[in-house]
C-alpha cells in the first residue's frame, strides 16, 4: 500500500529498495535475502521461529514484486493518500494477528520481540528497528517523504495496540515461572 502510494516508503522498504538499487536485485528479492539474514539474527536471539516466520521470509517479498508488477501508483491523489495514510495501521493489525496467534513473528518483527523480551517496550522496539533500517536506505539511496515519516511515527504505538489487542491469552505452560 504505501509502495503503491509513493509517498515515501516505510523504513525497512527504503533499506530493502535502497540495496536493490545497488545491486541487481528486485526490491522484494531484497526482502526475501533480508528476511533470511534477520532469520538467521533471530536464531542467535533465540527468538521462536514459526510457520508465520518462514513464510513472511518467502512469501511478503515476492507479494511485493507481484503488486508492483501487476498494479500501477494509483491515478487519483486521494486515493494514494488513502494508501499511504492506512497503510502503517493495516500493517500493524496483521503484526497483531500473527503474531498474536504465536505463527512466530516475521524476521523483522522477530527482533522487534526479541528487544521486547529484553525489556523494551514494543513501540519503541519497532521505532527503533524502522528508524536504524531508514537511516541505513537513506545512505543506499532509498526514497523517502512525508509517508516515510508517518509510517515511522504510527507503526510502533500501532503494533504495540494491535499485539496487545489481538494476541490470544496465554496457556498455563506459557505464564512465566513466579
Amino acid at each position: 500500500m504505501t509502495v503503491l502510494a509513493d509517498y515515501g516508503l516505510p523504513g525497512w522498504d527504503v533499506f530493502h529498495q535502497g540495496l536493490a538499487e545497488q545491486t541487481p536485485l528486485t526490491i522484494g528479492t531484497a526482502v526475501v535475502l533480508v528476511g533470511a539474514l534477520l532469520l538467521l539474527a533471530m536464531l542467535v536471539l533465540k527468538e521462536p521461529i514459526g510457520v508465520g516466520t518462514l513464510a513472511n521470509v518467502i512469501v511478503v517479498g515476492l507479494v511485493l514484486d507481484a503488486v508492483l508488477w501487476i498494479f500501477d501508483e494509483p491515478a487519483s491523489t486521494a486515493a494514494r493518500v488513502i494508501l499511504a495514510l492506512t497503510g502503517p495501521i493495516v500493517v500493524a493489525i496483521g503484526s497483531g494477528f500473527y503474531i498474536g496467534v504465536r505463527l512466530g513473528p516475521g524476521p523483522r518483527d522477530g527482533i522487534m520481540t526479541a528487544l521486547g523480551r529484553r525489556g523494551i517496550t514494543i513501540w519503541k522496539a519497532r521505532f527503533g528497528i524502522e528508524a536504524v533500517a531508514l537511516v541505513s536506505g537513506i545512505l543506499l539511496g532509498g526514497t523517502v517523504g512525508w509517508g516515510t515519516v508517518w509510517f515511522l511515527v504510527v507503526i510502533g504505538p500501532a503494533v504495540h495496540f494491535f499485539l496487545s489487542h489481538l494476541s490470544l491469552p496465554l496457556e498455563a505452560d506459557e505464564l512465566p515461572a513466579t
